[in-house]
């Protein structure tokens, strides 16, 4: 595989794949650029501190002369093994938002349930330094459980295999994640409880809709709610079990043919049109 044919694959999911693809090289590109700084620090070649831009700091004084960290801490992470869960689990919550919602709302909701998660550890040590004395926040965490929990309470039956093996509803995943963080609070374990149960909140009020609600909870709901516009009625034509079963055969026969193209010369022989062909086949 040459270099150019990969990265114009890399370009090409970016400026066209899903959202949730390109969250995710959005955040391993921020790792990317944290670890080069890193670099340069250590071999004493820049003095230029990072933290202050990407680490978001529970201490009201420390954000107003850094507010941009409210934003930029839901795209860093400082650690490779955090890194790597956090968009594993993006990947597959994201896929299945996405598939209810649409990319755009999944961008709204990744940000806002990551601002509310940052907003909720700041509000902890401002009424409570005692117990919560003021730290930073770092990492996509209260987004993406902001993410998974409008999955889960809007569809709380889905099944997922845990671990790929044991099928269990969404739901009983969810009470998991807010248990953990409920008995984790106030525990010195370096993990954002707040921010998660924030993110989670955010979840799960933006998956209702009562117009009964103030605007704020209305403006929530909206952001993921399924477009209630109806389509234009048009005559439809349904097929015969003859037609569909041709079309069928010949969409199989496709997919044979690209596959067996790929196990003779491999992915990148195959034309934009057959990769977006078979891209789009994975996806139904």
């Amino acid at each position: 595989m040459s270099n150019r044919s990969l990265l114009d694959e890399l370009k090409y999911q970016v400026t066209n794949g899903k959202m949730t693809v390109r969250l995710i090289f959005l955040n391993l590109g921020v790792f990317i650029v944290i670890g080069f700084f890193y670099l340069l620090q250590s071999a004493g070649a820049i003095e230029f501190n990072l933290e202050p831009i990407v680490r978001f700091p529970t201490d009201g004084m420390s954000l107003l002369r850094n507010p941009w960290t409210l934003i930029f801490s839901i795209f860093g992470h400082f650690s490779l093994n955090h890194l790597f869960f956090n968009m594993l689990f993006l990947f597959f919550s994201g896929l299945m938002f996405e598939q209810l919602f649409g990319g755009s709302k999944l961008l709204i909701l990744y940000i806002v349930g990551g601002i509310t998660g940052n907003l909720c550890e700041l509000l902890s040590s401002v009424l409570l330094p005692g117990i919560f004395p003021p730290h930073f926040v770092i990492g996509a965490s209260g987004s993406i459980m902001a993410v998974f929990s409008a999955v889960a309470f809007y569809r709380p039956k889905t099944s997922v295999n845990l671990f790929g093996i044991f099928p269990l509803p969404i739901y009983v995943l969810a009470l998991f994640f807010l248990a953990k963080d409920l008995i984790g609070i106030g525990a010195h374990d370096e993990i954002a409880h707040f921010a998660h149960l924030g993110g989670a909140f955010i979840g799960f009020l933006a998956q209702h809709n009562p117009s009964s609600r103030t605007n704020l909870l209305n403006l929530l709901g909206s952001i993921i709610q399924p477009s209630r516009q109806h389509p234009k009625k048009t005559a439809v034509r349904y097929q015969t079990d003859d037609e569909y079963n041709a079309a069928k055969s010949n969409k199989q026969a496709k997919i044979d043919q690209i596959l067996d193209k790929i196990s003779k010369s491999g992915y990148e022989s195959l034309s934009r049109e057959e990769k977006d062909f078979l891209f789009n086949q994975g996806n139904q």
